[in-house]
């Protein structure tokens, strides 16, 4: 994903780019779960944040 703020479309907030650790790592913090978690919820789902989202309540409900 392209980080030039002058760029940005709508679509770059929807998105979590695992190529920038800082994001997945704000992603983790904000939801409460480690950042390797995270990257594999990227690997097994997408990088949309809803469906990341909805896929950490998931992985929460199940604990």
């Amino acid at each position: 994903m392209d980080d030039n703020n002058k760029d940005r479309s709508f679509l770059d907030r929807d998105r979590l780019s695992v190529d920038q650790y800082y994001e997945v790592e704000h992603f983790a913090r904000e939801n409460g779960v480690s950042p390797s978690q995270v990257s594999r919820l990227i690997k097994k789902n997408c990088n949309d944040r809803m469906t990341l989202t909805q896929a950490v309540r998931a992985l929460r409900d199940r604990k």
